[in-house]
């Protein structure tokens, strides 16, 4: 009785009205739109559009205003690219090495500073996570100061009677450079997500852990992060999506040098659209091999990952 209440309520005429809960959630979607509409908008304007242009652009040639449609030429001349294949190696070598590197350091980092008996603890997070909100060309510039052939690092090693290692002018050593630099800036910021996760874990879970006589290692293995398993999943594809975007890092500090020994898939593109001769033809067709790798490797991570994550 009190169900067909809320379903249908009748007039004095005894005609049915509207159900009530239909037109609650009417008006309410009305109004959710009415607050996402502008970020739609604003998505659709300088986000989707001109991933739509760029597409279009991807299958012209020629410059400036005489570019004209020509058809997948652009495509095949990635094959024969061997920068191309340089970039797209650099890229992904950044990112098998040093994300998982970043996320294991950020995970067992957020578990240490989320001790409630460890001293001093916020200002260490603090210090963990200044990095991240740092410019990224002065950190760049610094770096490169520090690493560089008679900078402070080579100094001090040099104190021991070890010879200078070549950060900028050796590939390998320039690789290791950019991963260590990277990794100092970011580390801190998935820090943040880890603890924030950590925060919404029962204690009493570790306690009955306790109780039954697990260690540490079998707490951060067999809880930790099963318990954290959203969280990791998320870090792992934003972290994917920003190292397949890599530049900042790379220009400032190595300029893809030695002889492309660092060059990203990013620094290539804008390379082509402002350092050598404008092709933005075939500037958009190398962008779209990181939005197919962005998408690949996201759709990966999240099989990986299952679906409760």
């Amino acid at each position: 009785m009190t169900e067909n209440r809320i379903r249908t309520v009748k007039t004095q005429g005894g005609a049915p009205r509207k159900p009530i809960r239909h037109s609650l959630e009417k008006k309410l979607n009305r109004w959710g739109w009415g607050f996402v509409s502008l970020s739609v908008i604003l998505i659709s304007v300088f986000v989707f559009i001109p991933m739509i242009g760029a597409l279009i652009m991807s299958f012209q040639t020629g410059k400036g205003v005489n570019m004209h449609f020509g058809g997948v030429t652009n495509y095949v001349r990635l094959f024969h690219d061997e920068t191309v294949g340089k970039a797209l190696g650099n890229t992904l070598i950044y990112l098998v090495v040093q994300v998982p590197v970043m996320l294991v350091l950020a995970l067992i980092i957020s578990v240490i500073l989320n001790d409630q008996h460890l001293k001093f603890r916020t200002f260490f997070r603090i210090s963990i996570f200044l990095p991240c909100i740092t410019s990224l060309v002065s950190y760049s510039l610094i770096m490169k100061s520090i690493f560089s052939n008679s900078g402070l690092f080579n100094q001090l090693i040099g104190k021991f009677g070890l010879a200078p290692i070549q950060w900028t002018t050796d590939a390998f050593w320039a690789k290791i450079l950019i991963i260590i630099a990277i990794t100092w800036r970011w580390t801190g910021y998935n820090m943040i997500f880890y603890l924030s996760g950590l925060q919404n874990i029962e204690p009493s879970i570790y306690e009955a852990s306790d109780i039954d006589g697990a260690n540490a290692v079998q707490k951060f293995l067999y809880m930790t992060v099963p318990l954290l398993k959203p969280i990791i999943l998320f870090t792992a594809i934003t972290s994917t999506i920003g190292t397949l975007q890599l530049f900042d890092e790379v220009q400032n500090i190595t300029q893809g040098g030695p002889a492309n020994g660092t060059v990203t898939i990013s620094q290539y593109i804008y390379n082509l659209c402002f350092k050598y001769t404008p092709t933005f033809g075939y500037a958009s067709a190398v962008a779209f091999i990181v939005v197919v790798l962005i998408v690949l490797l996201s759709i990966a991570q999240m099989k990986i990952g299952g679906e409760d994550s």
